[in-house]
């Protein structure tokens, strides 16, 4: 009987004091503060590479492994891109639509930690076309976190501009950079 008691009366300690403690196994709630974005599409065409942006200050918190909140969308002003020539910026906005369709957007949800990086749900909003990624990476570095979609004109359907009669043709591939700079 004692010996019961004994380990009763132990069993209490070391499940009150482990019950005490905080689980290692659940990550914590991280908050990401952002205060500028930049988003850079870049391909080639038979000229040579070709690189528009649009960079744009927005005052917004990432939230990594939170239950509460854990979305950041933002919506791209499409006419304030700028591919460093007149010309280029024109067929770019004419080519995405852009009196049609003014605003694209990214929504980026379900962010978890993934060693250094983070690991995301990413919708990517253009034209009238979503395209979805599950288990999109983005990588983090000091002052920002950054990621890069490969895709084609063709999977927003959407074709590739061609000028002075064949001359001059954009390769369908495309290449979306986008950082979002912390504060």
């Amino acid at each position: 009987m004692k010996t019961r008691f004994s380990i009763l009366i132990m069993g209490l300690a070391i499940f009150f004091f482990l019950g005490s403690a905080k689980p290692t196994f659940f990550a914590e709630d991280t908050a990401v503060a952002i205060n500028k974005i930049k988003i850079e599409i870049t391909g080639l065409s038979t000229v040579g590479k070709y690189n528009c942006s649009n960079t744009f200050n927005i005052k917004d918190t990432v939230y990594v492994n939170s239950a509460k909140k854990n979305t950041f969308n933002t919506d791209i002003k499409m006419s304030n891109f700028d591919c460093g020539n007149k010309i280029m910026t024109k067929d770019l906005q004419g080519t995405v639509k852009v009196k049609q369709f003014p605003n694209s957007t990214v929504s980026i949800t379900d962010i978890k930690k993934d060693g250094k990086n983070y690991k995301c749900r990413l919708n990517f909003y253009i034209t009238d076309k979503t395209l979805k990624y599950k288990d999109f990476i983005l990588y983090n570095s000091d002052d920002k976190i950054q990621g890069t979609l490969n895709l084609k004109f063709s999977d927003i359907e959407l074709e590739a501009p061609v000028k002075m009669a064949g001359l001059i043709k954009v390769k369908d591939d495309i290449v979306i950079n986008f950082s979002l700079y912390k504060n």
